[in-house]
């Protein structure tokens, strides 16, 4: 027998080097050997090259959001090159491959002499030791790297700020599990299976057997007679020759036939064992047996945020430890992209941008830069719209601030300003003649609905003054806190929203069909059902009007003499809020309406009249600009006005303006 030496080692010793054990199967599985079965390495090769495909981006924390990083040290180290001879992509890919196979993923870290990253270098995992050293004292210790690397010469000790250390689910919190250690008999079991296909086809796809002779042979002839049958059949080219038995010799298989040992199944069922190990959805690994054209796109969404966002989480979560000092990880963070991998279908996609874009959180360019397309010309796409039924929800100032003196009623539009309706007067305003009629028609619809809403609302505030005045009371009375700001939430969002929408929603119905029949007659057109379109606009109306008195009276709890700031407040709202909503909508809703039938006819722009407000250096700004009936008279974030600005907090697709504000707007 040959003997094993550094030169010619047998396969046991390779093995034992090598790490790894032998499984039930009777196959050695180890980190390197585990890769030769495809399954597993097809999961692997996922999930790594996911991994690190996903942009990785060093980002600033802001007051309220967050921005690019890009002037620091970290940011081209993790999205392009971190070191001289690797992107970044090889690196996450190669520190992930190490963790999906050893349980560990260690890149080497390098800093210059102000402390700042410069290069990271993957190590061996196979060659890294953690070492941990407890102390007397609970909860200390010490933790050290003890890297050993007998190919180049290499042994250090290095300590945790050397080294980025990306791990997977551990028992110790210091190293995590070896896949291939805990799924080695399933893994034995899919390369068993391999290697008994692969003998079978060397067999010609039959089984082993015996030649029955009737007789008895001798030593020789019986060798003789078996290295001439394995020579005739043994392998692929050789199948299917026809075999010639002579004196009596018999051929009889043995074995079990690949059919009744299962054995497609068996490797089909360790295709789905490996996606079970590695948290994948089979179709991943290109097991497309159940995958169908309805679920593979939600299958591929839920691999994202399940199998794939927990390896996200840790790379960013290390990286934020180690990569970061302790007075940057309050400003600088890292994050991958994941946008890419979550888009849906492009109905889907379309449905979900039209959503995003109709309540008014994404603008026509950062659409298009979502679809990877220029923004639009002219800063046209940077124009946010909202729904006509959405205003900003006041602040606790103003609504504790009495509402301004009603603004003059307007002349009829006929009537010559200078008292002398014959005199060819050249100053006269032929905008004040056009579509006069239905402008005058929608005031006189607005303060019949206006002083119905004024009552209703009064009664809701008096109901409110009660409901809240006895809550109040049960906290004065020695009552809890918090048991207050609970029923208080629950008072408002459950009760009051819905007595508020019970209250509004036949006078808004009315109130919208009667303009809606005046403004379709300005431009001869039929009346649009707004039913849908009014139900939407009181319940957006109601919802901001809920978080805002909510949020104040939560906010008034919270002071020292609780009970009377309340009860004041409560009590400026019976005294003030109906008159102010009944204004504001006796303003906003005729408007709002007319917009939508108009746009509904056809009208591709509108025309911002001023008229109450004619004195206002803000309205008259406005006075006689022409939108498209899409486009905004004024965004928000802008200021406006003729001399004294005002900031918009708003956009203004229609008047009113501001409180007070009586403007108009008609068709262009």
């Amino acid at each position: 027998m040959p003997s094993s030496g550094p030169a010619t080692p047998e396969r046991w010793v390779e093995e034992w080097f090598s790490g790894g054990s032998a499984s039930s199967a009777g196959v050695w599985v180890s980190e390197e050997t585990a890769l030769h079965y495809a399954p597993y390495f097809a999961g692997v090769r996922v999930i790594a090259e996911d991994v690190a495909s996903l942009p990785l981006i060093t980002y600033e924390r802001l007051a309220r959001g967050k921005r690019r990083a890009s002037e620091h040290p970290l940011y081209p180290l993790l999205h392009d090159q971190p070191n001289p001879y690797m992107t970044s992509v090889g690196l996450r890919e190669t520190l992930q491959g190490h963790v999906i196979t050893w349980g560990d993923g260690y890149a080497y870290i390098i800093r210059n002499n102000a402390g700042d990253v410069v290069e990271l270098w993957p190590l061996r995992p196979d060659r890294m030791h953690p070492e941990f050293t407890p102390s007397d004292r609970p909860g200390k210790g010490k933790l050290m790297y003890r890297y050993d690397d007998p190919v180049n010469g290499i042994k250090a000790m290095l300590h945790p700020d050397e080294v980025l250390h990306i791990k997977g689910l551990g028992g110790d919190g210091i190293r995590g599990y070896s896949v291939i250690g805990m799924a080695r008999q399933s893994l034995g079991l899919g390369v068993a299976a391999e290697v008994f296909g692969a003998r079978l086809f060397s067999n010609g796809a039959r089984p082993g057997g015996v030649l029955k002779h009737p007789g008895r042979l001798s030593e020789g002839a019986s060798k003789r007679l078996k290295d001439d049958w394995e020579t005739m059949h043994r392998g692929l080219d050789q199948a299917h020759r026809v075999a010639i038995l002579e004196e009596g010799l018999e051929w009889q298989a043995l074995g079990i036939p690949p059919d009744d040992a299962q054995f497609l199944e068996t490797r089909k069922f360790q295709v789905t064992e490996m996606a079970r190990w590695l948290r994948l959805p089979p179709h991943k690994l290109a097991d497309l047996e159940r995958a169908t054209f309805s679920n593979i796109e939600h299958q591929a969404i839920d691999y994202v945020t399940s199998a794939l966002r927990i390896w996200l989480v840790r790379w960013e979560q290390a990286i934020g430890l180690r990569l970061l000092t302790d007075t940057e990880r309050p400003t600088y963070f890292a994050e991958h992209l994941v946008d890419a991998l979550l888009r849906g279908d492009t109905k889907s996609r379309y449905e979900a941008y039209a959503i995003a874009r109709n309540w008014g959180w994404a603008s026509a360019d950062d659409i298009r830069e979502l679809e990877n397309q220029n923004p639009l010309p002219d800063g046209r796409g940077e124009v946010y719209l909202v729904p006509l039924n959405m205003k900003p929800a006041p602040t606790p100032e103003e609504a504790a601030t009495p509402p301004p003196a009603p603004a003059p009623p307007a002349p009829e539009p006929d009537e010559d300003p200078d008292g002398d309706p014959d005199d060819g007067d050249p100053e006269e305003d032929p905008r004040r003649l056009r579509g006069a009629r239905g402008i005058e028609a929608r005031r006189e619809i607005a303060a019949v609905y206006a002083a119905r809403l004024l009552d209703v609302d009064r009664e809701l505030a008096e109901m409110e003054q009660t409901k809240v005045g006895a809550l109040v009371q049960a906290l004065a009375d020695g009552g809890s806190m918090s048991t207050f700001l609970a029923e208080l939430e629950e008072l408002y969002e459950g009760e009051i929203r819905q007595a508020t929408i019970d209250a509004w929603l036949p006078i808004f119905l009315e109130f919208a069909a009667a303009i809606a029949e005046d403004a379709a007659a300005d431009v001869g057109a039929e009346v649009p059902d707004l039913d849908t379109w009014v139900h939407a606009y009181v319940a957006s109306h109601v919802g901001y009007r809920i978080a805002s008195e909510l949020g104040q009276l939560t906010g008034l709890a919270g002071l020292a003499d609780a009970a009377a700031a309340l009860a004041e407040r409560l009590q400026a709202w019976v005294e003030g809020r109906p008159e102010r909503i009944a204004r504001w909508q006796a303003a906003q809703l005729p408007n709002a309406v007319a917009r939508e039938v108009w746009k509904v006819a056809g009208v591709t722009s509108l025309k911002w009249l001023t008229f109450g407000s004619d004195d206002c250096p803000f309205c008259s700004a406005l006075d006689g600009e022409v939108v498209g009936i899409d486009e905004a008279f004024a965004v928000a974030g802008s200021s406006l006005g003729l001399g004294e600005q005002m900031k918009i907090s708003r956009t203004v697709q229609h008047p009113p303006l501001h409180p007070g504000c009586d403007c108009q707007i008609q068709p262009a």
